[in-house]
């Protein structure tokens, strides 16, 4: 059971993006890290999405999926728009886009995680970002009923009501491991405690994650200060003693748990999304990525040695 997992206190979640809705990508992604030996996965929620995880899955038991919701302007569920009346065709955003969500300054919305890189380097302001949040009311009972473990819910914008009515709603109707996504950019330290407590009071002990978000989708570098605010983060939330699962994320990568170590952080694991993809982006993005064994092995070899720095299951 997921709750046996976690409590074993070094679980590896990859995080494939809950806005990446590339139902190919993800299918490779999940196929790649579960031979890798991850067994738990945060895909977007979308039942094309799920249908292309389980296939990565394929033979593999004992595997657990989440899938992720925001409300509206969690950068999770942003999408990029390009003003054209603006847009000098510099192709500044092609470049910087980790998941080539934009070709010749035109966004593929599907692939699309809402990161930010393309805004920041835009030289003419261009770039701004819509929110696509889902209705949880369309999207939740097909995808319950497809077979999920845990629903995720990120909580970091400051909108208090949709947070907490979105919540009410997924504990209506799912019973299972839930999921929250906090992180600090728009919540102080106790607001943001506060919000966990509350969303926490009506659920049985250890029935939740708290996943404590550094900087959310920062974790295209690989060093020290990259993966700081996710401990941080983390330390926050673990000095509560809350009877919660603890996840670190936003901004992982190979020195998160030597840093977490240090720090005296007892987490019971470590979510990885931008990071993981980077390694593996070269292999993953070639046509035939699962039919060519030289390929996958030389991506799976990035994935395990990740795997094995970080120390988890």
């Amino acid at each position: 059971m997921l709750k046996d997992f976690l409590e074993a206190g070094n679980c590896f979640k990859l995080v494939c993006g809950a806005g990446n809705e590339d139902a190919k990508e993800v299918e490779k992604l999940v196929a790649l890290y579960a031979k890798a030996g991850c067994r738990f996965f945060d895909i977007s929620a979308s039942k094309e999405v799920l249908d292309a995880a389980k296939r990565g899955l394929d033979g593999f038991k004992d595997v657990y999926l989440c899938v992720s919701v925001g409300i509206k302007n969690d950068p999770h569920v942003n999408k990029a728009v390009i003003d054209y009346d603006k847009c000098i065709s510099c192709y500044s955003c092609d470049a910087v886009c980790p998941q080539k969500a934009i070709k010749y300054a035109k966004v593929k919305e599907y692939k699309c995680i809402g990161c930010g890189r393309c805004s920041k380097i835009c030289p003419k302001g261009a770039i701004s970002y819509v929110s696509k949040e889902k209705d949880l009311k369309e999207v939740l009972p097909e995808l319950i009923f497809g077979g999920i473990d845990c629903i995720e819910l990120h909580a970091m914008g400051l909108n208090d009501e949709e947070v907490f009515e979105k919540w009410d709603y997924i504990n209506q109707i799912f019973d299972g491991m839930l999921s929250i996504c906090v992180a600090r950019k728009y919540l102080s330290d106790e607001k943001l405690i506060e919000r966990i407590k509350k969303l926490i009071s009506t659920r049985k002990p250890y029935t939740t994650i708290v996943q404590a978000d550094g900087f959310p989708m920062s974790g295209g570098k690989d060093d020290y200060k990259t993966t700081l605010q996710a401990v941080a983060t983390a330390e926050i939330v673990q000095n509560e003693n809350l009877p919660v699962y603890l996840l670190i994320s936003g901004g992982t990568n190979t020195k998160t748990a030597a840093l977490a170590k240090a720090c005296g952080i007892h987490a019971n694991g470590i979510a990885v999304g931008s990071f993981a993809r980077k390694i593996v982006k070269q292999y993953i993005d070639r046509e035939d990525f699962l039919t060519n064994k030289n390929v996958f092995n030389k991506a799976l070899d990035a994935a395990q040695k990740l795997k094995y720095i970080i120390g988890a299951n």
